[in-house]
């Protein structure tokens, strides 16, 4: 793992906090992108870059989904577009 790759992760998750900031729930919203549109190495990746440098650099609603994930709670989707029952449960 290089440190550039986990700081463009925390970025990125960063970036995707900002612009679902307007939702009704920002940070259910982030944890279930996150959780659907993410690989588990890059989650896995981050929580290791978190475990090491501590969740400072991460956004309010960032940090929330985050710790919401790493407790194994997974939100319900959002919106349709990560909702099996309007896109199907297979992404191919």
């Amino acid at each position: 793992m290089s440190g550039k790759t986990e700081a463009k992760l925390v970025y990125m998750a960063n970036q995707i906090a900002r612009n679902l900031k307007f939702e009704p729930h920002p940070a259910a919203a982030l944890a279930d992108h996150l959780r659907a549109f993410w690989t588990t190495a890059m989650l896995r990746q981050l929580f290791a870059h978190l475990a090491v440098h501590g969740d400072g650099e991460l956004d309010p609603v960032a940090r929330t989904a985050l710790a919401e994930l790493a407790a194994g709670h997974a939100p319900p989707p959002q919106t349709r577009a990560t909702d099996p029952a309007h896109q199907g449960a297979d992404a191919g």
